[in-house]
């Protein structure tokens, strides 16, 4: 049995998966869970060559049941947590008041940001208790940037690099590390689910999910305070955003995630 424990939510497939597989080749034991069906499939994969335990629990983090249920396998695996994949999230494109579906929104919010705050809460006291522990948040550049035509899903994130940041400063002698991950657009299920086949963003080249998650997962490792992970046009964006006024990154944002500006 391995004497590592870790934990990823979203690991049914893109960075989450990819996360999932680099604790599994690094001898971790592993509880992955996912709201699809398709986390079996996924722990499936997993088992042909991890060398610890895969464990999966389908269940909906936009619900606090849901939260509590991944928690109580987590504190059922009986066993210290030394690190915690906080991945999982939805998007929504389109125009806000126009356009968007407002139920979708609210349910990005209990996914992007309460269960994120929840998770955090138990994983993080859990973690605290036992005196170590790795954080790791599954953020964006688009927390750098005003979103238009994303407005929720920005808004989301920029709360996800800011709750992060906060709580790493806050655990600073705890011997608990917390890292948050900024990757630019990756080539996953992200912006077909959030209705975004035909911007810009959605259909230009991207980041594979394995790159992202590589780097992620190695400044985790180093304890580092966030990743701007991918190509070197997400470190420029990211840049962008804290040097330009607000109302420039809003106008730029439109050009890359306004319905019907895509490649056809």
């Amino acid at each position: 049995m391995n004497t590592k424990f870790a934990v990823v939510t979203g690991a049914s497939s893109g960075i989450g998966f990819e996360l999932a597989k680099l604790f599994a080749e690094d001898h971790y034991d592993l509880l992955i869970c996912s709201q699809s069906d398709q986390i079996q499939a996924a722990k499936r994969k997993l088992e042909e060559f991890a060398t610890g335990t895969i464990a999966a629990v389908q269940a909906d983090l936009a619900t606090s049941e849901g939260v509590e249920e991944l928690f109580a396998n987590i504190r059922a695996a009986n066993k210290p947590l030394n690190a915690i994949a906080i991945n999982a999230g939805i998007g929504v494109g389109g125009d806000f008041i126009r356009q968007t579906d407002l139920e979708k929104e609210l349910r990005l919010i209990d996914l992007n940001v309460r269960s994120t705050v929840h998770l955090a809460k138990l994983a993080g006291k859990m973690m605290v208790e036992q005196g170590f522990g790795k954080i790791l948040f599954t953020s964006s550049i688009a927390a750098d940037l005003v979103g238009s035509f994303e407005a929720v899903y920005n808004a989301s994130k920029a709360f996800v690099q800011s709750f992060a940041l906060a709580i790493r400063e806050e655990l600073r002698d705890t011997g608990v590390t917390v890292t948050a991950l900024q990757p630019g657009p990756t080539e996953t299920n992200f912006f077909h689910r959030a209705g975004m086949d035909d911007t810009k963003v959605g259909t230009d080249p991207k980041d594979t999910a394995a790159e992202v998650a590589k780097q992620g997962y190695e400044a985790m490792l180093a304890g580092k305070d966030h990743v701007v992970a991918g190509s070197f046009k997400n470190k420029v964006f990211s840049a962008m955003g804290k040097i330009l006024p607000q109302t420039a990154t809003a106008k730029i944002h439109r050009g890359m995630s306004e319905p019907g500006t895509g490649k056809h």
